[in-house]
């Protein structure tokens, strides 16, 4: 199975609030830290903050932060809200009538089997493990470095 770029992209998004705590996160800090556009990070903001994922904070200050902790996201949150289909074989669609081993095929079932392990393993792993793996994710994101360029309030 391969996730698509919108759900690579939403956990990055996740992962970089989970690591900025300190303050609001903004879509263009976020882009330059992936090299990525603006447009597109805002098209993957949409359905993570309908899930309750993220949240957005308007006006010249706002920006966006995690909608619960990092700890209580795991990976098939994500992946349920940014993936579209699920269908490994063209058996779990719906023209999957056409095949007349459709009901007792053990194909089907071995690749629901799979589909179910897959998302057993990124129900165990949450953002913040993600970020925890990465001492030093600030860093490479580019997070301490806007901190230190930030005026003091």
């Amino acid at each position: 199975m391969r996730l698509t770029r919108q759900t690579n992209y939403a956990m990055r998004i996740l992962m970089y609030c989970a690591a900025n705590t300190e303050r609001l996160s903004r879509i263009p800090e976020i882009a330059a830290a992936y090299s990525v556009s603006e447009l597109f990070l805002f098209k993957i903001l949409q359905p993570l903050v309908e899930a309750g994922l993220v949240e957005t904070v308007r006006g010249r200050n706002g920006g966006v932060r995690l909608g619960r902790a990092a700890e209580q996201i795991n990976l098939f949150d994500v992946v349920r809200v940014t993936e579209e289909s699920f269908a490994m074989a063209e058996c779990f669609e719906n023209d999957a009538a056409e095949c007349p081993l459709v009901d007792s095929c053990a194909l089907n079932s071995a690749l629901r089997e799979a589909l179910n392990a897959f998302f057993a393993v990124l129900s165990r792993y949450t953002i913040a493990d993600l970020v925890a793996a990465r001492p030093n994710v600030r860093h490479l994101l580019g997070i301490d470095l806007l901190e230190q360029r930030a005026p003091a309030a």
